[in-house]
């Protein structure tokens, strides 16, 4: 997940509704309407002609181009009642020490990078050591996660490379991986690889540099070079069978891929390298604290029932089967690390996975198409919050899965749930959303997400094993279904 600057039933569980229900799409009155001469005409002046003329006599349509021709044609259309009726109050929250029963901040801000799903995971992890360590305003470096991830990806990348020396070049494969061999995004399970192998850090001992921030230059760089290697790598195997020539090839172009990082992200910590991190609590009291990332990590990034390498992730796909677990070919960045799992479920187990991750003071990782009626200055997430139809006289008709099919909707962001309101019935009316967009975006960094997007635009939710229905937990030791590569629930947040 990562695009914004982010899958043999058991008896008990049910189909996915949307497989056998198609919805109607706008656009099939239009062509009954004024039905074309043949189904593969090119335009025709006539049919301009009809078009303009019916444009003309709508005076709906003369308003919105006065008013939109000269404003945002989406943003100009937020719905002022909707915008009143999301109100910011959440009934069930986590038991933090702040105003509101919030955590410490501060709002965290990815920058022009993608790494929202590092930024949802170093944020679910600092709740656990604010809690215990007592701490005001603190931050884990994202920076030292981003570092060793690129590092990881790149490797990742080559040994894909070597792994498929009889693959065509131009096949689909090596064209996709070829794309953005070490994009900025990612996946839970990713994350939870760097963390287990390289620990976590406070911020202030390894913080943010510009090409962390403004990641587009290096990843253009090294996306260059890894491409040069990959021929290089092709060409060199063809003139020769030693393996050890080839990986000795491969270290070399490692060696380089690690000088460029630490040139541009700065020097990290080595994961068992000793540090000593001098902090005040939320007391104003002093401590100083000396270990290794990995001790930091095992010392505070952990609870009792809640270790981040045990939580697996649900997800809503209605395309494919439920009770079911499936995987991704060739998704990853550690090589022969933890694989990308996915646990598919009714919307539903999803919607009780957040409400118990709250009830055990849990924040919850979710990745989600946040583009999708979205308001980020006001920090709303709700499906009617534009009107379309006021305007330009349609709605937008496809139904989650033919979003998907059609490729109008994938996961494209990572943030952390924190909060829910409930109805009198105990289900879920809105979810409070702690965002990777500074304090500048939403309501000081915070986002409001109603029950009705959650159903439509969530995909995925990351919960502790301890807290779900073992029915879904059980799932992991099936044997999974492979996606490919560029299904869309694959995409990276």
């Amino acid at each position: 997940m990562g695009s914004q600057v982010s899958t043999a039933r058991s008896p008990a569980v049910d189909k996915p509704q949307v497989l056998t229900e198609k919805v109607p799409l706008p656009e099939d009155a239009s062509l009954q309407a004024h039905p074309m001469e043949s189904p593969f005409d090119s335009l025709s002046i006539r049919e301009l002609d009809k078009w303009s003329e019916d444009f003309d006599k709508n005076p709906t349509f003369a308003l919105s181009r006065l008013v939109l021709s000269k404003a945002d044609p989406v943003l100009s259309l937020s719905s002022r009642a909707a915008l009143i009726h999301d109100a910011k109050i959440f009934n069930l929250r986590l038991k933090g020490t702040g105003a509101n029963g919030e955590y410490p901040g501060p709002r965290v801000n990815q920058a022009s990078s993608g790494r929202c799903w590092l930024f949802a995971t170093t944020n679910v992890l600092r709740y656990s050591v604010i809690e215990q360590l007592k701490l005001g305003e603190f931050e884990l470096s994202q920076n030292y996660l981003f570092f060793y991830d690129k590092l990881e990806k790149a490797n990742y990348y080559l040994e894909n490379i070597l792994e498929l020396l009889d693959e065509p070049l131009n096949g689909r494969l090596l064209a996709y991986l070829n794309q953005a061999p070490v994009n900025d995004g990612g996946q839970w399970d990713m994350a939870v690889n760097l963390i287990e192998k390289y620990g976590v850090i406070p911020k202030t001992l390894y913080p943010e540099a510009f090409s962390s921030t403004a990641s587009s230059r290096l990843d253009s760089l090294l996306t260059s070079k890894l491409r040069e290697y990959a021929v290089r790598l092709r060409a060199a195997a063809k003139r020769t069978n030693n393996v050890d020539d080839l990986r000795k090839s491969k270290a070399q172009f490692m060696s380089e891929i690690f000088s460029t990082l630490s040139i541009a992200l700065g020097s990290p910590p080595k994961p068992d390298q000793k540090l000593t991190w001098e902090y005040y609590d939320r007391d104003d009291k002093f401590h100083s604290w000396t270990g290794t990332p990995r001790e930091f990590y095992a010392q505070f990034g952990k609870r009792k029932g809640m270790d981040p390498k045990d939580s697996f992730s649900i997800i809503n796909d209605p395309r494919n089967e439920y009770g079911k677990l499936y995987s991704v070919e060739r998704l990853g960045n550690v090589w022969k690390g933890k694989a990308v799992r996915y646990v598919n479920a009714p919307i539903t187990v999803l919607e009780d996975a957040v409400i118990a991750g709250i009830k055990a003071n849990t924040p919850l990782f979710f990745g989600c198409d946040v583009g999708k009626a979205s308001n980020t200055p006001e920090g709303v997430m709700d499906c009617q919050v534009y009107d379309l139809k006021a305007a330009y006289g349609f709605e937008l008709g496809m139904n989650k899965a033919q979003r998907l099919e059609t490729g109008e909707s994938s996961m494209t962001h990572a943030m952390v749930i924190t909060a829910v309101h409930l109805d009198e019935s105990g289900r879920p009316l809105r979810y409070k959303v702690e965002n990777s967009w500074s304090e500048s975006a939403g309501e000081k960094g915070w986002f409001m997400m109603t029950a009705d997007w959650f159903k439509e635009y969530v995909f995925q939710v990351v919960v502790p094993q301890s807290i779900v229905d073992r029915k879904w937990s059980n799932v992991l030791q099936q044997e999974p279904v492979m996606l490919k590569p560029w299904d869309p629930m694959v995409s990276f947040l």
